[in-house]
This record gives structure tokens, sequence and C-alpha cells, in this order.
């Protein structure tokens, strides 16, 4: 599967809603501290409902701790700065998905280390600033997954007409 990775999260909700996309994925989660709140805040607890206790999760001192304890990984960052289309990436099973803080984004220092070909962007209207961090997680998970297949999901019967 692949790893999500939220960068110093600073609102309870969002990671509470990613937790639970992780646990319904199988994708592992991981958080770069500092974090804006408490694991044990009832917020995060109540949007991540019960799937924390099903959902793979770890919290890395920074980023080069997660870097280590990842080993060879892929690194495809989020960012309203990125020229690619999310979409046109082929990922693969152990890539990491990095997302930063939902008030600032990710700095330019780790952007500029991941390399500007992979630094990815959703398209948005031209005057828009950025979407919510949980549904940007959630559209890219899933073409992610989508493109694995969707391994080890319950799989939909397409009807053809």
């Amino acid at each position: 599967m692949l790893n999500i990775v939220l960068y110093q999260p600073e609102i309870p909700p969002n990671t509470g809603n990613i937790i639970r996309l992780c646990a319904n994925t199988g994708f592992c989660l991981h958080l770069i501290a500092p974090l804006g709140f408490d694991l044990e805040d009832k917020k995060l607890r109540r949007a991540g409902l019960d799937y924390r206790e099903f959902q793979s999760l770890q919290v890395h001192a920074n980023w080069p701790a997660y870097l280590q304890a990842a080993g060879a990984t892929t690194v495809y960052a989020l960012s309203t700065k990125g020229s690619k289309c999310y979409s046109n990436i082929q990922y693969q099973a152990g890539d990491t998905l990095l997302f930063g803080p939902e008030t600032r984004g990710l700095p330019e220092d780790i952007r500029t280390e991941i390399g500007v070909d992979h630094v990815l962007r959703l398209p948005m209207q031209a005057d828009s600033r950025s979407l919510n961090l949980s549904n940007t997680v959630s559209i890219v998970a899933y073409e992610a997954w989508r493109q694995q297949g969707f391994v080890g999901s319950f799989q939909v019967q397409e009807k053809r007409s």
C-alpha cells in the first residue's frame, strides 16, 4: 500500500477524516511533529470515529526521521506550487504522498529536496487558493488506489448496458 504523510498537521478534524480514509483504503498514515493538537483531542476522535484502532498511525519527530524510517520510497508532495497534475503520475505500492499543514503548506526547502518533478497539484479554478486538506488527500489517495486496482477492497461490479 501507500504511505500518507501529514507534515505538521494543524486541524484535528482533518486528521480524523484522514485516519478514517486510511483505515478504509489500507494506507499507512504518518504524522510529522509538531502536531497542532493532541492525539487525544475529542475533535480528532469524533472525525476519525472508532477507526483509529484499525489504522496504522505513526508519529515521527521530523521529516528526516520519517525518511529514515520509511527507507527507499518515492515521495510525491502535493502543493498549490506544484506544476504537474496528480493524475499524470503512475503510483506504485510503497510510494509516499506528502501533504503540508493547512495554513501554510509545505515549506520550500522540502519541496526543493523532493524535486520539482515530484511536487504535484490538483487542478482548480485560476482564482482559487486551495482545497481542504482532507479532501485533497482523499482525491489523490483514491487515484493512487485506483491505479493499484483497489487491491484489498470489496470491488463493486459495474453494470453494463
